[in-house]
């Protein structure tokens, strides 16, 4: 017998991924694909607002410190281009940025590190 899975409309979701550490990369790709979504990672060095524009996803994952960006004025840039205020964003640290995160237009913001669960709680919490 064959099981069907039946997927809501946020498990086909398109997150994209803006983080500079290649492991935790790594490990959000495979959580995400468990959970039923579509994943772009972006190159450390890419523009993270060509990114979205490219690959147009449903959430963006950025770190606050990115290795040769700045995450808060990634955000920023984002927010100010066409279609950039429809694309949620949660962004994640190792310290606390959350207020400053928010304040400058992100939908969530996690601190490192976190667990599977969290992360998982606030994307179903933007369907």
């Amino acid at each position: 017998m064959i099981d069907i899975l039946v997927m809501d409309n946020l498990a086909m979701a398109k997150v994209l991924i803006a983080e500079d550490d290649a492991t935790m990369v790594g490990l959000l790709k495979i959580l995400l694909k468990m959970e039923g979504y579509q994943v772009v990672a972006l190159d450390a060095n890419a523009d993270v607002v060509q990114g979205v524009l490219e690959s147009r996803p449903d959430v963006v994952l950025m770190d606050v410190h990115l290795s040769h960006r700045n995450g808060i004025e990634e955000l920023q840039r984002l927010r100010q281009v066409p279609g950039g205020q429809q694309v949620k964003v949660i962004m994640i640290s190792g310290l606390d940025f959350k207020e400053l995160s928010l304040a400058n237009g992100a939908d969530a913001f996690l601190q490192k590190p976190f667990m599977p669960d969290e992360l998982l709680h606030i994307l179903h919490s933007m369907s």
